[in-house]
C-alpha cells in the first residue's frame, strides 16, 4: 500500500493457506475504533461545525481530554 498499511483481518477457519495476522494488532486497531466511536458521541465533532480546521482539532483534543479524565475518574479507588 502506498502508506505502509497493511489489512489486519482474522482469517475464516476454512482458510486453505493462512494469512498473516496479529492479534495484538487487531486489539489496538479495536481500541482505536472504540475512541473514534465515542468522540463521534459529541455532536460537535460528528457534524463538524467548525470552519476551520484548528478549530475543529480543538474540540476534538477538548472532547478527547473528557474521555480520558471520565475513564481515570472510574477508574480511582
Amino acid at each position: 500500500m502506498k502508506k505502509g498499511a497493511w489489512a489486519n483481518i482474522p482469517p475464516k477457519s476454512n482458510r486453505s493457506d493462512p494469512i498473516c495476522f496479529s492479534p495484538y494488532l487487531y486489539r489496538a486497531r479495536n481500541r482505536v475504533e472504540r475512541f473514534f466511536n465515542r468522540i463521534k458521541q459529541c455532536r460537535r465533532v460528528a457534524t463538524r461545525y467548525d470552519r476551520l480546521a484548528a478549530n475543529y482539532l480543538a474540540f476534538v483534543q477538548l472532547a478527547s481530554i473528557r474521555l480520558w479524565l471520565a475513564a481515570r475518574l472510574r477508574a480511582a479507588p
